[in-house]
């Protein structure tokens, strides 16, 4: 015999997802009073925001190939320009009234970041269709939900355990978008539940979700010409990001006689870059003890100009705050850190490392990064890439992206006998960040 209280629950979610598939605002304004907008298909795994996106998604067969802006690109043979304006009209309000549905459920607590049986979040979904005004606001979505999270756990660092937060018996249904600068935690609209077994499996975006600094740090490496994997084949650096270091590289010293410290080592493919261009001060942060046994054996201890210091960033970074020592250019790459250590990094010791009269001209110091957080998927990335630019804004650095085209990575067979493909873009956005004004 069924479960009533099952059955109800599944109709319930089965009539979210074909309210939501079907645009239809009116009926998921009534559902969304009683029911969770984060539900999710057991077959195939939609949430309702991943139902309003997919319903988008055109026949094969249709000659209509029409773009997210509305216009028509095809149409041809056979089809007066009657049904070529019919056509675009009927495909623009089909597009309207989707983003209307996603914006209704993305300020009812929609999860950006919800994956599908397919492995796809919804603003994969709408990237992969084609349809940017509706993954813009996913995006958005997603910046306002990790700017909201990254500030939560903030607090939670300082110890605030006065305030408890209080379990939300009711659905309120909100028509109203917030601006993410103006944000308030408890009239947000954001409901933040306790995870349970049911929950629809999210896209996280920690850089190395499998490693920590203290495992890194204690593992074996092995080097080889075009790779460095840790025991477990984790890809600390690799060859393909020549090219990308090298034009970092120029960004951040654009001529000779400049100041650089590096925190992380690696490979050793920008350090070396660096010393190309005969800098007068080469200061290396390296933490591995591998890393440096090679370092001794490649000779950087005697490289002229450079300072290799031994140990975590952590450690030795405040020491030179402590001793005035300024640099023209800062880079910053990590293995095995999360996007709170490059937040601490740029928000805490930048302003007291950087010189804001540095530069080939005086122009000021500039601070770069390896900007691969959640490199895996496209969503994620266009995410981070704005949380990230944010934060340095609060810092008081602004940031002047380049895009840097990435070779396709599994054609070159660059991932063979790595545990985990770490990028799968097309492009890396480059950031080059200097004191604002």
């Amino acid at each position: 015999m069924h479960d009533p209280l099952t059955i109800e629950t599944d109709l319930e979610t089965q009539s979210l997802l074909l309210a939501a598939a079907n645009h239809d605002l009116e009926a998921l304004r009534n559902l969304l009073r009683t029911t969770s907008v984060n539900v999710q298909d057991p077959d195939t795994g939609f949430t309702p925001l991943h139902a309003a996106i997919a319903a988008c998604e055109q026949e094969k067969e249709d000659p209509a190939i029409v773009m997210s802006d509305g216009q028509i690109d095809g149409l041809e043979n056979g089809h007066t320009s009657g049904e070529r304006a019919e056509a675009s009209d009927g495909r623009k309000k089909e597009l309207e009234a989707a983003a209307r549905t996603v914006e209704l459920l993305l300020q009812n607590g929609a999860i950006w970041n919800d994956l599908d049986k397919n492995n796809e979040t919804p603003g994969c979904t709408a990237h992969r269709l084609g349809l940017k005004e509706i993954y813009d606001m996913v995006v958005k979505a997603g910046v306002r939900a990790e700017l909201l999270l990254n500030r939560l756990d903030e607090y939670q660092m300082l110890g605030d355990d006065d305030d408890e937060a209080e379990d939300e018996d009711d659905f309120e249904i909100l028509d109203d978008p917030q601006d993410a600068s103006t944000i308030d935690i408890e009239a947000s609209g954001i409901i933040v539940e306790p995870p349970s077994e049911d929950a629809p499996t999210t896209a996280h975006i920690p850089t190395n979700p499998d490693v920590n600094s203290a495992g890194y740090l204690a593992s074996d490496l092995t080097f080889t010409a075009d790779r460095l994997l840790d025991a477990d084949k984790n890809g600390v650096m690799m060859a393909w990001e020549t090219d990308i270091m090298r034009r970092t590289a120029d960004r951040l010293l654009p001529a000779p006689g400049l100041r650089i410290l590096n925190i992380g080592h690696g490979m050793g493919i920008i350090d070396g870059i660096f010393q190309s261009k005969s800098p007068s001060a080469h200061h290396i942060v390296e933490a591995h003890p591998a890393v440096l046994e090679r370092m001794r054996k490649e000779g950087w201890y005697d490289k002229p100009g450079v300072v290799v210091h031994e140990g975590k960033w952590q450690d030795v970074v405040p020491t030179l705050v402590q001793e005035d020592t300024m640099f023209d250019a800062i880079y910053f790459d990590t293995f095995a850190e999360d996007y709170k250590a490059l937040k601490e990094f740029f928000s805490e010791y930048v302003i007291g490392l950087l010189d804001p009269s540095g530069g080939n001209e005086g122009e000021g110091g500039r601070f770069g990064f390896f900007n691969g957080l959640g490199a895996d998927r496209q969503v994620c990335y266009d995410v981070y890439s704005e949380v990230v630019e944010i934060d340095l804004m609060e810092a008081g650095l602004e940031t002047e992206w380049e895009d840097v085209k990435v070779p396709d990575l599994d054609e070159t067979g660059e991932w063979a006998g790595v545990r985990r493909r770490y990028w799968a873009l097309e492009n890396y956005r480059l950031p080059t960040c200097k004191f604002i004004g």
